[in-house]
């Protein structure tokens, strides 16, 4: 959601915080502001609107100073407006904080501010944090004390930079269940919610709760929460697991569409015997249970099904904004799955930090290296697919059912099997997007207009009904419904009328009777069918063409056509795929 970014160093910060501020546009953002400091004063820039906009207006890159902290923010507690954009600073405007998460119990501390004598400026919940710091200075502590003070009166999730005009050249980080990495270059040190903004770094630290870090441009030190100064193990920045760019394309998520195949081959590339051990521990596990958001709960949802069918493995899956009501049944002898492409989703990361208390051994499958749930884990299984930058997921939602496919059949001693299939497959995959990409264009032109659309599927081939759905929703905001081949008589058969688009996703696998079967019921009503099948049928009015494959991989291959009919039809009703409104990329607040 928000990003943030400080860096203190040798060089004028500004310029270098603004590239990085940019490398966090992904994450989805409503406003961005700026903080520098120089020579006894704190110089602000900050509005809603686009980085590039404000940059133009205001000048972002010109403040002055070797100090800067920055921000984008996706609006959570105030309107979208100038007030609220961050930096917040205290009544007399020595102390700026830039912020990531939620306070909970801010009402309660902005009242007892106020009482206090503090004026707020904004509706924020982060505005209290620098006015918490100003009042523990009045009582004598150190700019280092009155932060960790700060942080420990606030309740809920956050991440937050902090800069002052009595400790020139020092920034002060500090975090609770939300990311935050501290970056150490030749030039400076850097603060920063992921690593994808620090371009300029040679090794990173991932604080963890409640460690505050002390940024000089020559070092950084480490404190717990105690206070006590510690060491921190640094790692190694390798810049080509974060550096991204559209290349020749428009926009990244075609691009990304594009890399679903490489994607395929990247998860392929694991050590088998991981892979092997963990397929041990789930057929040993009393209860699997998995637990995912949005594009990832659908790729667990196909989990689920190759574990059944693949494995004769029963597990669950649990959305995880629900799993909180699910927690007591967790033990020790449950195994726990977490699915997150970013690693920092606050729901997944709620749900584990409770199975974890209650015993359970977590695996975690993310994309991002060093993540927060990463680092929760017993085990992680890395995607490998490289920096997704569109909101709407596609590429990782590939490589997530891929890792899924290759445990399946670890548990059957096939690995390598496994992974031959699917290097395959990635070849199968490349022909079927070069092959559909003008049809599809052309079904977008045709149903631009459209306001509901629906797809349906069975058994494995459902969470792909599902996820199309909601891609639809996500970047083109055309209502869209996504279920069970088997359902539409209960329900939903009601909205079918004439013209209507049905996407109805049959290969040539044991649903495929049964799906024409519906299908037939939906063209009945006056539906407009569009058949995803390696079988031309009659009832189809538009065929997706796809490849005959083996069975337990359809998903895999069925969902790329998908993806990119959302994204037509996005470009043809003239709304950005890469940065849907109201949407945020990491979604790292509950």
């Amino acid at each position: 959601m928000c990003g943030i970014i400080g860096y203190t160093g040798k060089n004028r910060a500004a310029p270098i915080v603004l590239q990085g501020l940019r490398k966090l546009e992904y994450r989805g953002y409503d406003s961005a502001g700026m903080a520098s400091a120089l020579n006894g004063a704190l110089y602000f820039k900050k509005a809603a609107g686009k980085i590039d906009d404000i940059d133009k207006k205001y000048e972002l890159g010109e403040l002055p100073g070797n100090t800067a902290i920055a921000h984008t923010r996706w609006a959570t507690h105030g309107g979208v407006t100038q007030e609220n954009a961050h930096p917040h600073t205290d009544c007399k405007n020595s102390i700026a904080v830039v912020h990531n998460g939620i306070v909970d119990n801010y009402q309660e501390l902005r009242s007892a501010l106020i009482r206090k004598g503090h004026v707020f400026d904004s509706e924020t919940d982060t505005e209290v944090i620098p006015h918490l710091i100003e009042e523990y200075l009045k009582e004598g502590n150190t700019f280092e004390q009155a932060t960790r003070l700060a942080s420990q009166k606030l309740e809920g999730s956050y991440a937050f930079i902090v800069i002052s005009l009595d400790t020139p050249g020092r920034i002060l980080a500090i975090r609770k269940d939300n990311p935050l990495v501290i970056g150490i270059g030749r030039h400076g040190t850097f603060a920063a919610s992921d690593t994808l903004s620090l371009q300029e770094c040679e090794s990173v630290v991932f604080p963890d709760d409640g460690e505050l870090a002390i940024l000089r441009s020559d070092g950084v030190d480490f404190l717990d929460i105690e206070g006590e100064q510690i060491e921190k193990e640094s790692s190694t920045l390798d810049m080509n697991n974060y550096q991204y760019d559209k290349g020749s394309y428009e926009y990244f998520m075609l691009k990304e569409i594009m890399e679903e195949p490489q994607a395929i081959r990247a998860a392929t590339i694991q050590d088998e015997q991981i892979f092997t051990r963990l397929a041990m521990d789930i057929l040993r596990a009393r209860q699997v249970v998995i637990t995912a958001c949005g594009t990832s709960r659908y790729a667990a949802l196909v989990g689920r099904y190759l574990f059944s069918d693949v494995a004769k493995k029963f597990c669950d899956v649990v959305m995880a904004s629900e799993f909180e009501y699910f927690s007591k049944s967790i033990d020790g002898s449950t195994l726990v799955i977490a699915v997150s492409q970013s690693g920092e989703t606050a729901d997944v990361i709620e749900g584990i930090k409770r199975a974890k208390a209650n015993g359970a051994q977590i695996v975690s499958i993310v994309n991002r290296y060093g993540s927060v749930l990463s680092r929760m884990s017993d085990d992680v299984l890395y995607l490998g697919c490289g920096p997704e930058v569109a909101v709407a997921a596609t590429k990782s939602m590939v490589s997530q059912m891929a890792i899924f496919y290759l445990l399946a059949y670890a548990m059957r001693n096939e690995f390598k099997i496994a992974a031959n299939n699917l290097r395959h497959l990635a070849d199968e995959l490349e022909r079927t997007l070069k092959g559909n990409g003008k049809g599809i264009v052309r079904l977008a032109e045709a149903f631009k207009d459209i306001e509901d659309f629906y797809y349906v599927a069975r058994g494995m081939n459902s969470p792909i009904a599902s996820e199309a759905a909601l891609k639809l929703k996500e970047i083109s905001y055309i209502h869209a419904e996504g279920l069970p081949a088997g359902e539409l008589k209960h329900g939903t058969l009601a909205l079918i009328d004439d013209g209507t688009p049905v996407v109805v996703l049959c290969p040539n696998d044991n649903t495929f009777s049964d799906t024409i079967s519906n299908g037939i019921e939906a063209k009945a009503r006056g539906a407009y069918i569009i058949g995803v099948s390696d079988i031309e049928h009659e009832l189809f009015d538009f065929w997706i063409k796809i490849p005959h494959v083996d069975g337990f991989l359809y998903p895999l291959i069925s969902v790329a056509p998908l993806h990119l009919l959302a994204y037509y039809l996005a470009l043809k009703r003239g709304t950005d795929p890469d940065k849907p409104r109201n949407l945020a990329k990491s979604v790292t607040v509950k």
